[in-house]
């Protein structure tokens, strides 16, 4: 099964000022592309302290759409810092984050520093400048955390998730977006192995021939995040449905004679991965194309989603991908794979 899309393109965000912390990564990149070319804002803040990403990415800019951005060199883990750059703003998208497992490893304090902190102030930014909406990236490495980066990031989600009883009477409002590996993002694996290949390798390193991932690529996340910005009510976890897919059919995908030498898992690594737990089920509803997790507890009187009419899932439900009912085939992967760029952005 090929991966499925989700429409973005008619949530309103007309007149809106957004701010992307992380922005000239890989996703912020492609969410300034959207937002511009869909949505008319009336401005976008672009968030992060890399100097020279910040000038690459106005360099990508035409004179017209350099007028609705603003380049604000900065760091989440400065409070300060963030509070500024969120004066004026209507949303702002968290994607800021130390995400390399075996760096995240070897530098613990630093994941923290960004991870969980830079949480916590982009909350207390958010509440003192009055942003009416924050949504923020998770990860399936959060589901069950076995290393730092994972349980880094589930404590940012319950940060933020918990942030809505702490803005209580100030109209914030928080959720969070939680998807799989993106296909072919910035130090994952398709533009690692693009590159051995490249270099001429004979063969390809596998972990383990059983390992699966869920799948999504870089276009759909942002979009499936946008969708939540239009439908979030605070507290929610959103979970799209997407393919697994199983890493040998990968190396099919790219180099189909190829030979594969297995040199085991990862410190820190799964053999399969989890985005919604079983302990989850009882408060996590079906709603078409993705999962909703509601928060255990109603931080104020609101409709729930289950309201809407949307069936909780079973007592029993977890979402992994190698128990998945959508699978990527070789083919699909290969059809995909050329939309992908080859240097991984």
């Amino acid at each position: 099964m090929a991966l499925g899309s989700f429409d973005g393109s008619s949530v309103d965000l007309e007149g809106k000022s957004i701010l992307i912390t992380g922005g000239t990564g890989s996703f912020g990149k492609q969410m300034l592309q959207q937002l511009l070319k869909h949505h008319n804002p009336k401005r976008v803040s672009i968030f992060a302290r890399g100097e020279y990403n910040h000038f690459l990415v106005q360099g990508s800019l035409s004179d017209e759409e350099r007028k609705k951005v603003r380049f604000f060199i900065g760091d989440v883990r400065d409070q300060d810092r963030t509070v500024m750059a969120m004066r004026g703003i209507d949303i702002v998208i968290h994607a800021a984050a130390q995400k390399q497992v075996p760096l995240a490893e070897y530098n613990p304090f630093e994941c923290i520093r960004t991870n969980v902190i830079g949480a916590e102030n982009v909350v207390q930014a958010a509440i003192r400048a009055g942003v009416k909406k924050v949504i923020a990236l998770s990860t399936d490495k959060a589901v069950n955390p076995i290393n730092l980066y994972g349980a880094s990031k589930l404590a940012s989600d319950k940060i933020f998730v918990a942030a809505n009883a702490l803005a209580a009477g100030t109209g914030t409002r928080f959720s969070v977006v939680r998807y799989g590996n993106v296909l072919g993002s910035r130090g994952s694996v398709i533009p690692f192995f693009r590159k051995l290949l490249k270099d001429g390798a004979t063969e390809l390193p596998v972990t383990d021939e059983r390992m699966t991932r869920f799948w999504i690529t870089l276009e759909q996340a942002v979009a499936f995040t946008i969708t939540c910005i239009d439908t979030m009510r605070g507290g929610e976890i959103f979970v799209p449905k997407i393919p697994s897919m199983r890493i040998t059919d990968l190396v099919t995908a790219l180099a189909p004679d190829i030979k594969t030498k297995i040199v085991g898992i990862r410190p820190g690594e799964k053999l399969h991965e989890l985005m919604i737990t079983e302990h989850n089920a009882p408060t996590t509803l079906d709603v078409g194309d993705r999962y909703i997790i509601e928060p255990e507890w109603n931080f104020w009187s609101r409709p729930a989603h289950l309201e809407d009419g949307h069936p909780l899932v079973s007592e029993n439900f977890e979402y992994t991908s190698d128990k998945n009912d959508q699978w990527m085939t070789v083919e699909d992967l290969r059809t995909t794979l050329k939309s992908i760029p080859e240097d991984g952005e």
